[in-house]
């Protein structure tokens, strides 16, 4: 009987020991802040031994970077997105403030907030981890900017000597400082003049010119022929 049952499935358990971990380490972030989160109380709320974290990870922001990917992955599966890609509808300014209107759900959501500030704080002071956070997910969704934008150049809505790393910053940027200083709210109608400022720029437009009218010819009168003039 014991020979016809199947041997214990250790990528199994092993995948449902990290997916527990992952969502500790979010947890914990969220209730007590990063600083007092520990790998002792991953561990415990999550159900494994510390040498199982260790195994993996070699510290907490390590862990918590990875779970905040994969955080934001699953979010965006089950909203139906498409992963690395923006949506290029023709519009290039619906589309933007289509991503950052989504961007700001993600920003006031206290799942994605948490981890977040606290990973982009923890990379000011820990260089090595800024870096990989940039490299692991703020740089491939800078490039997802960059690419809409060159579409737009393709289409003829962005101008061909624009740089595209550079105009981005133009409504990314604002949108990351306010977020991480507080320096005013984070709404749909913020995000909506970045983009408008970004595309259509702060100085006014010149006026069209006035078209010039054109003469109206004359016609002969039923009179006949004008005189013809004298010197």
């Amino acid at each position: 009987m014991a020979a016809n049952q199947s041997a214990p499935d250790a990528t199994r358990r092993s995948e449902r020991s990290r997916r527990a971990i992952y969502d500790a380490a979010l947890a914990l972030v969220a209730e007590v802040g990063y600083p007092k989160t520990t790998i002792e109380g991953i561990a415990s709320r999550a159900g494994v031994g510390k040498q199982t974290i260790y195994r993996w990870w070699t510290s907490k922001a390590d862990v918590l970077l990875e779970a905040f990917l994969d955080m934001a992955e699953q979010a965006a599966r089950a909203a139906g997105h498409v992963p690395h890609a923006l949506p290029d509808t023709g519009d290039l300014a619906a589309d933007l403030k289509h991503v950052l209107r989504a961007t700001v759900d993600e920003l006031r959501d206290p799942a994605f907030e948490a981890p977040s500030r606290a990973l982009a704080a923890e990379g000011v002071v820990d260089e090595e981890l800024g870096r990989r956070f940039v490299a692991s997910l703020l740089e491939p969704q800078l490039q997802l900017y960059v690419d809409r934008l060159r579409s737009a150049q393709d289409t003829g809505e962005v101008r061909p000597d624009v740089d595209p790393r550079i105009a981005l910053e133009l409504f990314v940027s604002p949108l990351a400082q306010r977020w991480l200083q507080y320096t005013g709210p984070i709404t749909y109608d913020y995000t909506d003049t970045l983009v408008d400022y970004a595309l259509y720029g702060l100085t006014p437009r010149p006026p069209s010119p006035t078209p010039t009218p054109t003469p109206t010819p004359t016609t002969p009168t039923d009179a006949g022929p004008a005189s013809p003039a004298h010197p």
